[in-house]
């Protein structure tokens, strides 16, 4: 089936690379200062909650943003970059990369839709020639470089094509995802692919007819 795509969107962790940039730097931050020890505290009984379902994915990847409030944007950006080049650009999947890079050269609209924070979503973008305006990522408002706790998007499972639609992008002729809260933005594009699926949406995959492919990861070789 040849696409040619006009309009491709792909979510991030677990599609792009290996890993969960939201969450791991989440817990980088916990345990090494980033945010004072009473957020801390409340940080890991608030992801107990979420662990054991008292909290909804949505709830919870807004709260691993908001919980920076106070703190100086640049700071954060700053400490994000780094993180995910010192643990997760490793991970980039060669073939994903390849793809968005050809898509583009053949003059493809590519945007990202990730529920991580938009500071670690922006700075992967650089491996991948995605400009900042085309991603869309959990963000709260800055108030005079000042992180707020005033979100303004959590794109999760239905809120992944809301997000879409709110930036002008109504429909996608092909779509990218691994897990059950991509399920909503593979169902709108024209093609939807399951990169490295979780079981459940694996099981959707089979069912809505939907390309399931497993890239190579480079830390397990080829």
């Amino acid at each position: 089936m040849k696409l040619d795509p006009k309009t491709a969107v792909f979510d991030c962790d677990g599609t792009l690379w290996a890993g969960d940039a939201g969450e791991s730097f989440f817990w980088w931050e916990l345990e090494h200062g980033m945010v004072s020890d009473a957020v801390v505290q409340w940080a890991r009984r608030r992801y107990a909650s979420y662990r054991a379902g008292k909290v909804s994915e949505e709830v919870m990847c807004g709260e691993m943003v908001t919980l920076h409030r106070g703190l100086e944007e640049s700071v954060v950006k700053e400490a994000a970059a780094r993180f995910f080049e010192a643990n997760l650009a490793g991970g980039i999947f060669p073939e994903m990369r390849e793809l968005i890079q050809r898509l583009q050269a053949n003059g493809c609209e590519v945007w990202v839709v990730s529920a991580s924070n938009r500071w670690i979503i922006e700075s992967a973008m650089r491996h991948f020639g995605i400009a900042p305006e085309r991603v869309l990522a959990s963000t709260v408002e800055i108030d005079s470089g000042i992180v707020t706790d005033r979100l303004v998007c959590v794109p999760s499972g239905e809120g992944k094509p809301r997000a879409l639609r709110a930036a002008g992008s109504k429909t996608s002729d092909v779509a990218f995802g691994n897990s059950r809260f991509d399920a909503e933005m593979l169902a709108m594009a024209r093609q939807g692919f399951a990169v490295n699926p979780n079981p459940d949406l694996e099981r959707m995959a089979r069912d809505g007819g939907w390309t399931v492919y497993y890239p190579v990861s480079p830390k397990r070789g080829g």
